[in-house]
């Protein structure tokens, strides 16, 4: 039974989407919309894997309601590239390397895209505690930071 009629921005294209009140944006995104990059992961916003930006600003999807987002613009890791080519984000961190499973990287790109657009020339440990909230089973975080890294030098250029 759906409670609410609420309209999504996502990645530049407006959805009305009927939802109960206690619907989780993860669960919109995902099951209403088809979205599949956001990840549902530990559903108490320690893992990150659902990260998504509203309005410019990385949030964890899983502990928002889906009309909390009413109204507001969404970009998910799948709206970041432009006219098919990858975000540079998105790029870096295919070339170094800083995924294996990738169930983390959609959070992980999204986190570092916001950071990167707050921090644009970050040192490893900053870029570090910027990706705190962010948890990778699989990867030791090396080849992520080296990834953020890489990503602030090309966005740098790009300027």
């Amino acid at each position: 039974m759906a409670d609410h009629d609420i309209t999504l921005t996502v990645n530049g294209e407006e959805y009305d989407l009927a939802v109960e009140s206690r619907t989780l944006l993860i669960h919109a995104l995902r099951e209403g919309l088809g979205y599949t990059g956001p990840n549902v992961g530990c559903e108490s916003t320690l893992c990150g894997a659902c990260t998504v930006h509203v309005d410019g600003e990385a949030i964890k999807a899983c502990t928002t309601l889906a009309v909390q987002a009413d109204g507001r613009e969404i970009t998910t890791v799948e709206g970041l590239g432009e006219d098919g080519e990858l975000h540079p984000v998105q790029e870096s961190f295919q070339e170094e390397h800083g995924l294996q499973c990738g169930y983390c990287t959609p959070g992980m790109i999204m986190t570092s895209v916001d950071f990167l657009e707050e921090n644009p020339d970050p040192n490893r440990d900053e870029i570090r505690e910027a990706l705190e909230g962010n948890i990778c089973r699989c990867t030791g975080y090396q080849n992520i930071v080296n990834a953020v890294e890489s990503a602030a030098e090309k966005l740098e250029e790009a300027e």
